[in-house]
């Protein structure tokens, strides 16, 4: 990758509200819950270090048909399991993404977004978060809107293990962890390996694309909170927030201002994750063989398909196009897979970020 300098995101007397009370109320708070984290901007020892983005959820209606699709095509071995989560390792570990069947009214997706901390100290970073405006809470039940857990962090307990978990001011969740965590704590065993090889080898997480309300509101909440930096421009006012090592980021859509609350959650659109031998005609003929076909209508992807995007010059990619390869799983969840060296820029492989003023 070209770069020219390291880029470091009621009853009686107590009040009962209804659900749709809540929300409304926390979004007329979004707006000065916004200036939050701006207090702290100025004073870059309170934000959080990141290291990596380290895992992702996805939410799927049949387990074990994933599974098999995520194994057969990239020939990943389960890293741990809980229940009726499987927990598949990228690359050279511990990075892994989680399958876990869907719950009562929820739609197949991503469940959440996994960030490694160096240090990592659970009561510490959740001391850090209460310095940045959240609240704590007792996180998502089946079937509640994100918007509700907005601004608060939260601990699940998975067989001893305590996990920390944050809703940002749309709702979009993630999980913070240390760089060892492995989907049940730092030791996770022994590795089941694949029934076969795989037909694509991945390397690492490289990005997430958020659709919300305000993209204004989001980048600046997370430069604040993390200390983090615009890596590149994919277009003028498309900034995507760089998570530290160069290449990995972040990056959300949605046009509205910061003061405009939101009516629905943050939700990922998709993950784009690295592949060895990046080729577009190499990938795409995989994905044929693997039984994907072409996308035909790009307003209506349906499951198991494949496509190219061409991010042109004004979008900051090269003239031609920078490609950017696609294909939709057994539930529709989207995946982009890309060159290692991607790190949202310009040229061919999307590798140019250069320092930004």
């Amino acid at each position: 990758m070209k770069k020219t300098t390291e880029l470091k995101t009621t009853t009686g007397a107590t009040t009962v509200l209804s659900r749709r009370s809540f929300v409304q109320g926390l979004a007329a708070a979004i707006p000065a819950l916004a200036t939050v984290p701006k207090l702290f901007a100025q004073g870059s020892s309170n934000a959080i270090e990141l290291l990596k983005l380290h895992n992702f959820g996805l939410r799927v209606t049949d387990v074990e048909r994933s599974v098999a699709f995520y194994q057969g095509l990239f020939g990943m071995p389960v890293q741990s399991r809980l229940g009726e989560t499987v927990c598949l390792r990228i690359g050279d570990g511990p990075r892994f993404f989680s399958i876990s069947p869907t719950r009562a009214g929820e739609q197949p997706g991503f469940s959440h977004i996994g960030l490694s901390l160096p240090n990592f100290s659970l009561e510490a970073v959740r001391s850090q978060l209460d310095d940045h405006g959240f609240s704590r809470g007792e996180g998502l039940t089946p079937g509640q809107s994100r918007l509700e857990v907005a601004m608060t962090s939260w601990v699940e307990t998975q067989e001893n293990n305590s996990e920390l978990f944050m809703a940002d001011q749309e709702g979009l969740v993630l999980q913070l962890s240390a760089e060892d965590y492995c989907g049940n704590g730092s030791n996770c065993g022994v590795l089941e390996s694949a029934p076969a090889t795989g037909k694509l080898q991945l390397g690492d997480i490289n990005h997430f694309t958020n659709f919300l309300t305000s993209a204004e509101r989001a980048n600046q909440f997370y430069l604040n909170l993390f200390g983090l930096q615009f890596q590149a421009y994919q277009g003028p006012s498309s900034p995507i927030v760089g998570i530290g090592d160069g290449f990995q980021f972040l990056m959300f859509i949605g046009g509205g201002a910061s003061s405009v609350r939101p009516s629905n959650p943050a939700r990922t659109d998709h993950v784009s994750m690295s592949v060895a031998d990046f080729s577009v005609d190499g990938i795409l003929g995989v994905l044929s063989e693997y039984g994907l076909t072409a996308r035909i209508d790009a307003a209506n992807t349906q499951p198991l398909e494949h496509w190219v995007s061409m991010r042109m010059p004004n979008r900051g990619g090269v003239e031609g196009g920078t490609p950017e390869v696609y294909f939709s799983d057994p539930d529709g969840i989207r995946i982009q897979l890309q060159d290692a060296s991607y790190c949202g820029g310009g040229d061919y492989l999307g590798d140019r970020c250069e320092a930004l003023v």
